[in-house]
């Protein structure tokens, strides 16, 4: 099985002990009302492959789950088929959201003690799973929200996916679009809580302190947020943590918490080699991207410098551009892609730059103001 790491990036933190070593990210697990009709949209609007299942047909009598791939990307959708189950629970009250950032290491019961041991609280204890592919072991902590960090240790399985699924392949003609791996899963907290899930990842999985954003980096005339941003010791995992901050109206993060019902998952950034083919794709399967006036572009070649795409192509496709000091990414982000205003994915290629698009912060947040104004809620 392909492992999920990506190749080692140059955000690495060099010269500091990784008492806490992650691989990358195993997969991203969704809690969902309808996993079927889910799946199928990730498959012809994000060209993701089936590739795995576990339900009623498998012998799994109160839910089901669909495993999707592109790339070293894996998601996993879920649902309940009882009204009773905790999953319907979950839905009723978030809506689709992100229940699982399963973190893949070499060893989930020494993962999971180590975290324990320096104040994480458990989701629930190891456990061993078996089939005929070979041995699973998962543990899981417990992390901002109802959402879990679950620790898979899959060095002695060769199966799709986990034991207790069974291999599938996309019915529908899947198209991939360039998705290559997860560069980064953004959590929104409620205001105060932002440096105290900071700490928790440094104290609990020795994560470090990569950037800090105030609200003079990140705000509009209407409204700001605070953001700090924590990686593991490779550099492999990145989770920006937001925060709202004081404005004159409703930041898009307590629109986020208001209607999600608590802390959670924002968006996930998925990496591309080429997103110009990768967003012209997505476009013509139908998903949706966020607006940025065509002014935006005006000052690029003044702000950014020499690029390698063609100035014209971003203008049309609403790719963001931004540089820092090791090079120069290009991003978008799709408008929410369930019904409440809540999660949604961000599109990134990298071309050296390591930051995250400070200088696009404005341009994106006006434009989700927007949004938020079409649904009454600015």
């Amino acid at each position: 099985m392909d492992t999920m790491t990506q190749t080692a990036p140059k955000t690495a933190l060099q010269g500091t002990e990784d008492f806490f070593p992650i691989n990358g990210t195993d997969h991203i697990e969704f809690y969902v009302g309808n996993a079927k009709q889910s799946a199928l949209y990730y498959q012809a609007a994000f060209g993701f492959e089936w590739v795995a299942y576990m339900g009623p047909e498998t012998g799994v009598r109160d839910r089901v789950s669909y495993v999707l791939q592109q790339g070293k990307i894996r998601i996993v959708l879920t649902a309940a088929l009882s009204p009773e189950h905790e999953i319907a629970r979950h839905v009723a009250l978030h809506g689709d959201g992100v229940k699982v950032l399963a973190l893949w290491v070499d060893d989930a019961e020494k993962s999971y003690y180590t975290a324990i041991e320096r104040g994480a609280e458990s989701a629930f204890a190891p456990k061993v799973l078996r089939d005929e592919h070979g041995e699973v072991v998962l543990a899981a902590i417990k992390t901002y929200g109802e959402t879990i960090h679950t620790l898979v240790e899959r060095s002695r399985y060769n199966g799709p996916f986990l034991p207790g699924y069974e291999a599938r392949r996309s019915v529908y003609p899947v198209k991939p679009v360039g998705l290559k791996y997860v560069d980064h899963c953004v959590g929104n907290v409620e205001l105060g809580a932002m440096n105290k899930w900071v700490k928790f990842y440094q104290d609990v999985m020795g994560f470090k302190l990569l950037i800090t954003f105030d609200d003079k980096d990140i705000s509009t005339e209407y409204s700001a947020l605070m953001s700090k941003v924590v990686s593991n010791g490779n550099g492999y995992i990145k989770f920006p943590i937001n925060e709202p901050a004081k404005g004159l109206k409703k930041s898009q993060i307590e629109e986020y918490l208001d209607f999600y019902r608590s802390a959670g998952v924002q968006h996930i950034a998925l990496a591309t080699d080429d997103i110009v083919a990768t967003v012209t794709q997505l476009r013509a399967n139908g998903v949706d991207f966020l607006y940025v006036p065509e002014t935006y572009y005006d000052d690029v070649p003044e702000r950014v410098g020499k690029i390698e795409e063609n100035l014209e192509d971003l203008k049309r496709l609403n790719i963001l551009v931004d540089r820092d000091e090791d090079g120069y990414l290009l991003q978008l982000f799709t408008k929410p892609v369930q019904d409440r205003p809540t999660v949604f994915y961000e599109i990134i290629q990298r071309r050296g730059a390591k930051s995250f698009g400070k200088g696009n912060f404005k341009a994106l947040f006006e434009a989700i103001e927007r949004e938020q104004a079409l649904r009454g809620t600015l």
